[in-house]
């Protein structure tokens, strides 16, 4: 039997403090194999990053490698000097993150860096390195790599940015490939194909994988084995097919119920939607948004024009009160600019949006009350709130703008009121956002979006960024929050499965377009259109593990 690429043994991480120690890998102990990947799954803060770092040698301080031992092809790396680790990374041991751009330099083509990371390496010549980087980049699924190779980052999509990224990855063939959430952040089909490379890696070049993740689609899709950790402890390891099918701990079974499907899951479909309902509570008619794209706009005015781009192409649909109408499709289909134009953070070039018959663009007596209706969930929650203000002035702003609470005491008490809507103790106004973990923030994002009085949320993303448990926790809450007060929802995602969990309607959207719409039950048992096909093709499901 051949020798493990990696072999972690009772591995122990520390993090002192001044009165006391934090233990974030506790005891951790698997092997991964060539050819191998192996996943590791569990919720934020349950060590999984953590022990990557540690075989990577980037535990941050005072964060240090308290106990146990990390055997690279039988060699002990842990107890190496920190030059002599620093050969390792990208030589031996390659490393995919979560985001590519904070892996990739903006100032720098990607053929560039390629070539850079490449002669570091090995001994080759530019040209040598050149032709080398376009092998790669081809290798990792970019078409017509000798022609993009002189890109910038920003010119390629999340997808192939995270190509590119995993190109960087095995430029000096490495033994061993650490890839830290490396789909999280991408559309599902663009997920899809970022897991076939990785596979393809593995296979042809015997390359292990550690793939750190919480979403057990990926693991189930890619993964050979897992390793299940909780609080920095390894609490069930096995084969995919034996862990999803037959979990052992309750930890992992938590875990697998929480993850929401896209099969239905009650009774026989309705007949589809109307486009348009007049009716109907929300009404969005023939909405339009053009973009003047091109070199500067007095430039190219004096030259005869300017050149649009229509980011979204007469949109309809409409949404019943107290109901939910999930908008999906991929990065660059709309969904976002089309949320922008409904709460009225971007105007639309044409079309109209209605509320309760009310027109929120329209100007005039009115306008300020017609704007309170409508509120908006982000997908990044820290992103969205203020990081210098406590969560009692957060939650409050939107009751202080216009003029809900007429006082001090009052606000406090609605602020109180709301946290506990939400399921945050009262005392946590005291706090600022970052005394707080992903789904609490949100959590805080969703109580300022009620602090209005709104009778319509845009949700866009606000799950996507979550474990799948806590993922769980706020699409419940937001389930409650509906049937308490009657909210109407348009959710906003790219993952179909809680898409289905939460809408009553559905509408796919695509270049702009909106290819398909209709009761959510009808068009995911059935849908019609070749694109929305596509995307539930590309769903991961681990009902399909072998």
């Amino acid at each position: 039997m051949s020798e493990p690429v990696l072999s972690i043994r009772d591995l122990v991480v520390e993090f002192p403090f001044r009165e006391d120690v934090f233990r974030a890998v506790d005891g951790v102990s698997f092997d991964i194999m060539p050819g191998e990947v192996v996943g590791v799954v569990g919720e934020s803060g349950a060590g999984k990053s953590m022990t990557g770092s540690a075989v990577i040698g980037l535990i941050d301080r005072p964060g240090r490698i308290a106990g146990g031992e990390i055997r690279l092809q039988g060699e002990r790396i842990d107890n190496l000097p920190e030059a002599a680790r620093a050969r390792l990374r990208g030589k031996r041991i390659g490393m995919v993150f979560q985001d590519p751009l904070t892996s990739l330099n903006p100032l720098f083509t990607i053929g560039a860096q390629l070539v850079e990371t490449i002669r570091a390496h090995l001994p080759l010549s530019e040209a040598e390195a050149r032709r080398k980087a376009i092998d790669l980049l081809a290798e990792a699924g970019i078409p017509k790599a000798a022609e993009r190779i002189d890109s910038y980052p920003h010119q390629f999509s999340g997808g192939m940015r995270q190509r590119v990224v995993i190109a960087l990855a095995i430029a000096a063939e490495p033994e061993l490939i650490i890839a830290d959430e490396p789909t999280s952040a991408l559309d599902v089909s663009v997920q899809a194909q970022i897991i076939k490379v990785l596979k393809k890696l593995c296979s042809s070049r015997g390359a292990a994988v550690m793939l750190i993740t919480h979403d057990m689609g990926v693991i189930a899709q890619t993964a050979d084995r897992m390793v299940v950790m909780h609080r920095g402890k390894v609490v069930e390891t096995g084969t995919v097919g034996d862990i999803i099918r037959r979990p052992r701990e309750p930890y992992t079974i938590k875990l697998i119920n929480s993850i929401p499907t896209i099969k239905r899951q009650d009774g026989a479909v309705a007949p589809a939607m109307a486009a348009n309902d007049d009716g109907a509570y929300v009404q969005v008619k023939n909405l339009v948004r053009d973009f003047e794209i091109g070199g500067g706009g007095l430039i190219r005015r004096l030259r005869g024009g300017t050149e649009i781009f229509r980011a979204v192409d007469e949109v309809s649909f409409s949404i019943e009160k107290g109901k939910t109408f999930g908008l999906v499709g991929e990065s660059g289909s709309g969904k976002s600019t089309c949320a922008k134009m409904i709460v009225g953070l971007v105007r639309p070039t044409s079309g109209r949006i209605l509320v309760d018959n009310h027109d929120i663009w329209a100007g005039g007596a009115g306008h300020r009350e017609r704007r309170k209706r409508v509120q908006m969930i982000f997908q990044d929650p820290y992103a969205s709130l203020n990081p210098r203000w406590r969560v009692a002035d957060i939650v409050a702003e939107p009751m202080r703008t216009l003029g809900i609470a007429r006082n001090r005491t009052e606000v406090e008490h609605r602020v109180a009121e709301l946290l506990t809507k939400v399921r945050l103790d009262p005392s946590a106004m005291r706090k600022f956002p970052h005394e707080f973990s992903g789904g609490q923030r949100q959590r805080i994002a969703i109580a300022r979006a009620l602090s209005s009085q709104p009778e319509f949320i845009v949700c866009d993303e606000p799950t996507s960024a979550l474990d799948v448990s806590v993922q769980a926790q706020v699409l419940d809450l937001m389930k409650a929050l509906q049937d308490e007060f009657g909210l109407t929802y348009l959710l906003i995602s790219h993952n179909l499965a809680v898409v289905r969990q939460m809408s009553s309607a559905v509408g796919v959207l695509h270049n702009g377009v909106l290819v398909e719409q209709g009761e959510t039950d009808a068009i995911f048992d059935n849908p019609q259109a070749d694109y929305t096909r596509m995307l539930l093709d590309a769903v991961p499901d681990i009902s399909k593990v072998a």
